[in-house]
Formats: structure tokens, sequence, C-alpha cells
């Protein structure tokens, strides 16, 4: 049945009327227009469609849209703030740590929901955190290093995560890659 369902994008209100149990994945990829989620596998267990709601990692393939409602939800898309990429996304790029850049959203948002839990990972924190994020490409290695980095310049900056998503619209950084910052139709 379609219905509005309200709830909070990278910090603004939406409102999409649609069927209820519609998943958002296929909600923020073609009503809202965000492309940064990714279909991967379509059971929840490769991580290219993950997003956060009220600060968990979601696999937004298997997450009805109802399951939003009154929350907050941010994307890869939300993590800008003034047209300036966040640490993390500022690290995957220093520490070129996405290839094809198809599970890289996912990636940083359970980084993200990582350090906003855990500010000063160790190495093996952030692997057990990032386990269920699948890279086919093989960079697991340079995202824990640019996670690393990600923490130490967080707290070195006091840009710790947000809790939730942001309050400004983000503003594409003109040469970021696509993947750091949301994006690509893939």
């Amino acid at each position: 049945m379609v219905e509005p369902i309200q709830f909070r994008l990278n910090g603004k209100p939406v409102r999409p009327a649609v069927d209820g149990d519609r998943m958002l994945l296929w909600v923020l990829r073609t009503e809202l227009g965000l492309t940064g989620a990714k279909y991967g596998c379509g059971e929840g267990f490769c991580g290219t469609c993950t997003v956060l709601v009220d600060g968990e990692p979601v696999r937004s393939c298997q997450a009805p849209i109802k399951t939003v409602r009154g929350k907050d939800v941010l994307t890869i898309e939300g993590l800008e703030r003034d047209g300036k990429l966040h640490p993390l996304q500022d690290a995957f790029i220093k520490h070129e740590a996405m290839q094809c850049g198809f599970c890289t959203s996912g990636m940083i948002l359970s980084a993200y929901a990582l350090l906003a839990k855990n500010p000063k990972p160790t190495e093996k924190d952030v692997r057990d955190g990032l386990e269920d994020s699948l890279c086919r490409c093989g960079t697991h290695t340079r995202v824990i290093q640019a996670v690393l980095t990600a923490a130490a310049e967080t707290l070195a900056h006091g840009n710790m995560p947000r809790a939730s998503a942001a309050e400004e619209d983000p503003q594409a950084k003109p040469g970021a890659p696509a993947a750091v910052r949301g994006g690509g139709r893939r």
C-alpha cells in the first residue's frame, strides 16, 4: 500500500509516498536520487548497500522503508559538510582504499559508525568492525589504514562522527572520486 513515510535523510525531512514494504535501497536510489548505496548481493551479506539508521549500520537492501519512519538516515552523500569531505572520505582517497569503488560507501559508513562508538580503535577493532563489509578488489589493508588515519585525524581536529545525519545539504567536492562522496549509477 502506497503511503507517505516521513524520516530525516542526511539531516533534512523527507516524505516519499511509497509502498511501506519497498526496500530502503530502492527508495533512496530511485525516488530520492541518492545512488551512493549500491545493490550488491541483495541478501544483506556484502555491505555495499549500507546506510546508517539512527547511527547504526543497516543493510538497506533488506530494510523495508516503513522501518525508518521517524528515524535519521545517513547516506554517503550526507557526510560532506559545506563542500568539505569528511575525514574518513579524505583518508580513503589518501590511502587509495578503493579500486572499483562499489563497496566504498558501505565501508565508509560502517567505519563512521565504528568511530562514533570507538574513537580510538585498534587495528583489530577496525578489522572486526568492518568484517561484514566485502571488497572484491581486495583493498582491505588500505581500508584499515584509512580508518586508522581518519580516527587519528578526527581526534586531533575534534571532528568526531556525528551520531545523526548532517544538518546541511552536502556539496560535491570537485575532483573527489564519486565513490567517496556518493553518486554513480552502478
